[in-house]
């Protein structure tokens, strides 16, 4: 089974992750930031990824400290379920719609993180969720897992849907990018015979 597991500590958060990339969909996500954990579900769901987070964290100031270090302890359980990404499709691409909204996912386990974000969101706040903690997210588990990551928004109007949209293509992207390609016999997916390894 590829998994991992971090239980990060700062003076700010305390967050346990614990990944199944091989999983059924199972979530539990408690975060303390309820828009955040609706994502994450997501991200579960839709990556067909077992996801265990529990994140306590200063919200009482505001959500940017555990959105943030929640990204980054998923970005290193990926790394760590990845190891050195042998015989993995390695790219994916999704474009998910949600009602108006449209948004298309392109990624690489490259090993090289990069993000290139594409998303126009109206609203400042969902709920109680600042938006552009969206990119922060991405930012924490890109630099911290060595995706290469595109995200662009197609069309939407509804920030709801523009966000949900995001992430589902991102999981639905990810899971096929990380399912083992019978093909590769179990070979690292790359002409050069390495992968650069996240956290390495």
């Amino acid at each position: 089974m590829r998994t991992g597991e971090i239980h990060r500590v700062t003076g700010e958060t305390d967050v346990r992750v614990k990944l199944n990339l091989d999983g059924t969909g199972r979530c539990q996500a408690n975060t303390g930031v309820p828009f955040l954990d609706h994502m994450l579900h997501q991200i579960s769901s839709h990556g067909l990824i077992d996801l265990e987070v529990n994140a306590v964290g200063d919200t009482h100031i505001d959500d940017h400290h555990t959105n943030e270090d929640v990204g980054i302890a998923i970005g290193q359980t990926l790394a760590q379920a990845l190891g050195d990404r042998r015989g993995i499709h390695r790219f994916g691409h999704f474009v998910a719609p949600l009602d108006e909204a449209l948004v298309q996912v392109a990624l690489d386990c490259s090993g090289r993180p990069h993000l290139s974000f594409g998303l126009q969101i109206p609203a400042q706040k969902i709920g109680s969720y600042d938006t552009e903690l969206v990119k922060e997210f991405f930012v924490a588990v890109v630099n911290n897992s060595g995706l290469t990551l595109h995200i662009r928004q197609l069309d939407g109007v509804n920030s709801h849907h523009i966000v949900e949209a995001c992430f589902k293509a991102f999981a639905r992207a990810l899971r096929l990018a990380t399912e083992i390609d019978p093909r590769r016999a179990g070979a690292v997916p790359s002409s050069k015979g390495v992968l650069e390894r996240a956290g390495a």
